[in-house]
């Protein structure tokens, strides 16, 4: 059981990296108007958090701490989707652009709600 814990946090640690590295990589790339750099810098901060959060979750020192830092993660995960659906609607960016970056926090964020609702149960 502990394997596959390992393999999960190692998985999902991976998995928030590369995602926020992609966030990045399209802040990088955005206009440079007053409001692509201000929605622009809230999506950088929520999608770099949940990765950071994610690990410090996974250096948690009690169940309470680890469970505090993962409803962390979920609340920021949650909070990306929001920015970059205010991404596409307000046509900073254009929909299909945004679709599988939007498509991958999605998973992340059932995922790490999903851990939440199991920690909670146990």
């Amino acid at each position: 059981m502990m394997e596959g814990s390992a393999a999960f946090a190692e998985e999902t640690r991976q998995r928030t990296k590369q995602a926020a590295l992609r966030v990045i990589r399209l802040y990088q790339a955005m206009p440079q108007t007053d409001e692509a750099r201000i929605l622009g810098k809230q999506l950088l901060r929520s999608a770099t958090s949940v990765g950071a959060n994610h690990r410090a979750a996974c250096r948690g020192r009690s169940r309470a701490e680890y469970f505090a830092k993962l409803c962390i993660c979920v609340e920021e995960a949650d909070e990306t989707l929001y920015w970059m659906e205010l991404l596409m609607e307000s046509g900073i960016i254009r929909p299909e652009k945004l679709a599988a970056l939007y498509e991958d926090f999605n998973k992340i964020t059932a995922v790490l709600a999903s851990s939440r609702r199991t920690i909670r149960e146990e």
